[in-house]
C-alpha cells in the first residue's frame, strides 16, 4: 500500500520532523492553502530535486492532493493540515523555507473580519524568520482592496523588498486562478524577497482565534463549482 502524504500531527506543540521527512540539502518551499494542489503537484511533478509542503485547512482538499501525490509518486511532496500562521510561528525552524507560495487567500471581505487576513503586518516578522535568507513570497490574488493592503503592508516592512512575481504556466494556475481567468477578471501578483543579515526578531506567544482552526465540514457551493473531479484518481 502507498503511504499516505498526509503529515501526522499527534502534538502540535513539537517542530515538523523535516530531516526524517525530506533531503534538507534540498531546497524547501511551502504553499499556504494548497487547495486541491494543482499548482504544488505540478511543481512537485516538474522540480523532483526541490522539497514541496503544502498547508491547507480543509479535510477534503487534503485528502484529495494526498491521492494525487500517491497516484504521481511525489516523494518529495507533504501536506499539511493545520493553520498557517500557527505553523509558520511555532512549527518550522528559522530560515528553512527558499520560497512561499500563497495564491488567492481568503480576503474576508467585510471590514469587521479584515483583521483575520493572513498577510497583514503581524505575519511578516514570522514570515522573515522562517524564510532563508534572500528566500522570496510569491503571492497572487484576485481582491484588489487585499491586494493594495498587501503592498502597503510589505512596502513598509524594513526587512523586504519587492521584486519580479512569478509567471505560472496553464498547468500551474490554481482552480480558483483558470475560473478567474475564464472571466475575464483581473489577476493582481507580487513578490517579495527578505534582505539579509539583519538581526534576529523575537516573537512572543501567539493566540489563534478560533474561527481560524481546521474545519471537519469543508465542503461549500463555491467548492463544489470550482473544486470538480476533473483531476481525481
Amino acid at each position: 500500500m502507498t503511504t499516505s502524504h498526509i503529515i501526522p500531527i499527534s502534538d502540535p506543540t513539537i517542530p515538523l520532523p523535516l530531516n526524517a521527512m525530506f533531503d534538507m540539502t534540498k531546497p524547501l518551499e511551502i504553499e499556504i492553502g494548497c487547495g486541491n494542489g494543482r499548482f504544488l503537484s505540478t511543481r512537485a511533478s516538474t522540480h523532483r530535486t526541490i522539497n514541496y509542503i503544502g498547508i491547507e485547512r480543509m479535510l477534503g482538499r487534503v485528502r484529495k492532493l494526498d491521492r494525487k501525490a500517491m497516484r504521481l509518486q511525489l516523494d518529495n511532496l507533504r501536506i499539511l493540515r493545520l493553520e498557517a500562521f500557527y505553523t509558520f510561528y511555532y512549527l518550522l525552524p528559522a530560515h528553512a523555507v527558499q520560497t512561499v507560495y500563497v495564491f488567492f487567500p481568503d480576503p474576508w471581505p467585510k471590514r469587521r473580519h479584515n483583521h483575520n487576513r493572513l498577510l497583514s503586518a503581524r505575519f511578516l516578522d514570522t514570515l522573515w524568520m522562517r524564510l532563508a535568507h534572500g528566500g522570496v513570497i510569491q503571492i497572487a490574488t484576485d481582491h484588489k482592496g487585499y491586494f493594495e493592503q498587501i503592498m502597503t503592508v510589505f512596502g513598509s516592512a524594513p526587512r523586504f523588498r519587492s521584486v519580479p512575481a512569478m509567471e505560472r504556466t496553464p498547468e500551474e494556475q490554481t482552480e480558483f486562478e483558470a475560473g478567474f481567468r475564464s472571466q475575464g477578471l483581473p489577476i493582481y501578483g507580487c513578490a517579495f524577497q527578505a534582505i539579509e543579515n539583519l538581526p534576529e526578531i523575537p516573537l512572543p506567544p501567539l493566540e489563534i482565534p478560533e474561527d481560524m482552526l481546521p474545519r471537519e465540514n469543508d465542503e461549500s457551493a463555491e467548492d463544489a463549482t470550482l473544486f470538480n473531479d476533473a483531476d481525481a484518481p
